[in-house]
């Protein structure tokens, strides 16, 4: 996000240009977030370690700032990566490593 706290530009031209299927994507979301016990930072962090199994850069970045803004620290980040290694691989922590501290510095500054 941008230092005055909007959406990347790529969501907000989703948003623009689909609104109706990124109204439906948000409410899956919450839906999925609401369907059980976890709390808010708890289901970011789960969602980051997902994120960063699938490769994907951009939900890493954003599950990493969804969790900051939920409470979570960057060591809380940071572990949730470190702890999947086991399944996901050296390489691919490292990648998430390298787009977590590209969010953290960010916050940290």
């Amino acid at each position: 996000m941008s230092s005055d706290n909007r959406m990347p530009k790529n969501y907000e031209s989703m948003v623009k240009r689909y609104p109706e299927y990124m109204a439906a994507l948000d409410a899956v979301g919450k839906a999925a977030a609401g369907a059980g016990p976890l709390a808010e930072k708890v289901c970011h962090l789960v969602q980051l370690a997902a994120a960063a199994a699938i490769r994907s850069e951009g939900a890493v970045h954003s599950h990493s700032r969804r969790a900051l803004a939920a409470g979570a620290t960057v060591e809380e980040l940071r572990h949730a990566v470190i702890a999947a290694t086991s399944t996901i691989g050296f390489p691919t922590v490292m990648a998430a490593l390298s787009w977590i501290n590209d969010v953290a510095g960010k916050a940290e500054r």
